[in-house]
Formats: C-alpha cells, structure tokens, sequence
C-alpha cells in the first residue's frame, strides 16, 4: 500500500516527470542495469561517497541499517542515524533515502548521508568522508 501512494504522491507532484511505468520500475530495483549502471556508478564517483549525487549503494533498509552501523566517528564510536526519509530519484535511477548520522561532539558533527537500497549484491568497503568504517 505504502508504495502505491508514494507513487502517487510523485504523479500528482508537478516538478517530477517520471512516467508510471518508471516509478514501477524504481521500485523494482531501480532504471539502471548493466553497462548504463557502470557508466552511471563511474559518473557518481566524481562526487563525495554519500553525498546526494553519489549515495552509498546498499541491499534494501537493512543494508541501510548494517552499513551505517559500521561508520565509525572521530572518537571511534559508532554514530547515531535516523532515517530522514526518501529524496527522489538519484543517480542510478532509484529512490534514495537520506539519513541524519550524527557523532555528537566528535567530528564530523551531524551530517547527512544519502542511500541507494536497491543494490542488492553490493556491500560497500569505503566509508562517506569524515568517517571510518569497519569490515563487515
């Protein structure tokens, strides 16, 4: 049900022209496959891991949950997340969620990071700037 009115909700959004038959596709894993996947994870890596133009590529809300678990703050401690909810479609043409991962007084402070779940063989090995992160 969830999906039927997020699907709704971006046909009634005027800013957004995506056809009905893409935001199905979205939700299935994503526009992107093969060579046109590559080409698109090659343009992403010009930008900062988990920014909104290269989010980090992740298996569904628990990959979410897993790598965001395995960031580490200045401190060495893990940080804290929320889910700040989905921003549209990004760069290899899925929805992204974007998180609010915060390391309190350690740096990197609070920051915003930016995921792609609908990546289902990739475990990502880097951490976003201003982080570590441990092996999974």
């Amino acid at each position: 049900m969830l999906p039927r009115l997020i699907a709704l909700s971006l046909l009634l959004t005027p800013s957004l022209t995506l056809a009905a038959d893409d935001l199905s596709s979205i939700f299935d894993g994503g526009l992107l496959k093969g060579k046109k996947l590559k080409k698109a994870i090659a343009a992403a890596d010009t930008h900062p891991l988990g920014s909104e133009h290269n989010p980090v590529r992740v298996n569904m809300p628990h990959g979410q949950r897993a790598y965001l678990s395995r960031l580490r703050c200045g401190d060495s401690k893990a940080p804290s997340f929320e889910r700040g909810g989905s921003t549209g479609p990004g760069p290899f043409g899925a929805i992204v969620d974007v998180y609010d991962v915060d390391c309190g007084n350690a740096s990197p402070g609070k920051v915003a990071v930016y995921l792609d779940m609908y990546h289902h063989s990739h475990v990502e090995q880097r951490a976003v700037p201003g982080f570590t992160i441990v092996e999974p």
